[in-house]
């Protein structure tokens, strides 16, 4: 197996093991505005940035439908339908919207493709998730006790978007390791 065989097999298998993970552990609130799969979740960014950087966005988007597919099938067994049907949409979208932005951003200082890509993928992965997975099934808005759609969205995203600038660091790390692609021609 090349270099880059095992690097891709590592990257999918990372990705199907933490999507897995997080939609199993979507179900569980830590309190009324997080849910266990918050804390989980975010490191698809990182793994979806680390073989952007290394394979180019193609090979990242291979990652991310490998592990949309896999994701999805385990998720299926893990987690009711609608978390199994929220997490790959939100998934396929957050993802391939992360790919995009760090493509565009591959020229500009370290950090910017990471964070904003991750950013930008993780508002777009809450609303759809939590539109899908959620609403219908608890309150929209907070009520007297329990979480909300709204209370674990924002808690979610609040989780998601700090995780995101704390991955810069194993991000910046991993990039003296990870032969970066030649970025394209602007």
């Amino acid at each position: 197996m090349s270099h880059i065989s095992r690097g891709m097999v590592l990257a999918v298998a990372a990705m199907v093991a933490v999507v897995a993970a997080a939609n199993y552990t979507v179900q569980f609130p830590v309190n009324a505005w997080l849910t266990w799969g918050a804390l989980i979740y975010p490191v698809t960014f990182l793994v979806t940035d680390l073989a952007n950087r290394a394979f180019g966005p193609a090979r990242a988007r291979q990652v991310v439908y490998a592990g949309f597919i896999v994701g999805v099938l385990l998720s299926g067994m893990l987690a009711p339908w609608r978390i199994a049907l929220a997490s790959g949409i939100a998934f396929l979208v957050g993802q391939l919207l992360d790919i995009h932005v760090f493509d565009r951003l591959r020229r500009a200082s370290w950090w910017k493709a990471p964070f904003i890509g991750s950013a930008l993928g993780s508002i777009i992965d809450t609303a759809l998730f939590f539109g899908v997975a959620f609403i219908g099934v608890m309150p929209l808005l907070p009520l007297a006790q329990g979480p909300s759609v709204v209370t674990l969205s924002l808690g979610d995203l609040a989780v998601k978007l700090a995780l995101a600038l704390l991955f810069l660091a194993p991000f910046r790390a991993l990039m003296n390791v990870i032969a970066p692609v030649a970025p394209r021609p602007a």
